[in-house]
C-alpha cells in the first residue's frame, strides 16, 4: 500500500494493515492483537509497530499498537484516530480512512521513532494483508 510506504519513510516504526470480511472474535481488538502476533508485529527492535485491523462485512476496525508507541501516545490518540477513521468508513469512503489513519500513525511514528539511515531498516512487509 502506497501509504504505508509514504508514511514509514520518516520513521523506523512499522505499520501494517489487515483486511478480512468477517471479524472471528466477538471484539475486534481482540482480533487484532491475535493477527499482531500471527504477522510477527510484535517482533520490532523498538516495539513500535501498529496493526491497523479491519473486518469489513462486519463493519467493524480496530488500531493495534505495540508497547514502545502506545505508551508513548497513551489512549486518546488511539481513540482519536479511530473516530477519524469511522468518520470516513460512515461516508462509505474506506481507502481515505484507511490511509488517513496510515498517515496519521506514520506522523507519530516520525515524531516518537525517527528514520535513521545508518540504522533504520524496513522489518516488516508494507503490503495489505488479505484475511478471509
Amino acid at each position: 500500500m502506497h501509504a504505508v510506504g509514504e508514511a514509514e519513510k520518516r520513521t523506523s516504526g512499522e505499520i501494517r494493515v489487515y483486511v478480512e470480511g468477517h471479524c472471528s472474535f466477538v471484539n475486534a481488538l481482540d482480533r487484532a492483537a491475535e493477527v499482531f502476533h500471527t504477522l510477527k508485529m510484535d517482533a520490532t527492535s523498538q516495539r513500535n509497530a501498529v496493526l491497523v485491523y479491519v473486518a469489513m462485512k462486519d463493519r467493524q476496525l480496530a488500531l493495534y499498537a505495540d508497547e514502545g508507541i502506545y505508551q508513548k501516545e497513551g489512549n486518546v490518540f488511539w481513540n482519536d484516530a479511530v473516530k477519524k477513521i469511522l468518520s470516513h468508513f460512515n461516508k462509505e469512503d474506506y481507502a481515505k480512512g484507511i490511509a488517513g489513519v496510515v498517515h496519521e500513525i506514520g506522523e507519530s511514528l516520525a515524531n516518537h521513532f525517527p528514520f535513521d539511515a545508518s540504522t533504520n531498516k524496513n522489518e516488516l512487509p508494507d503490503d495489505i494483508v488479505f484475511g478471509k
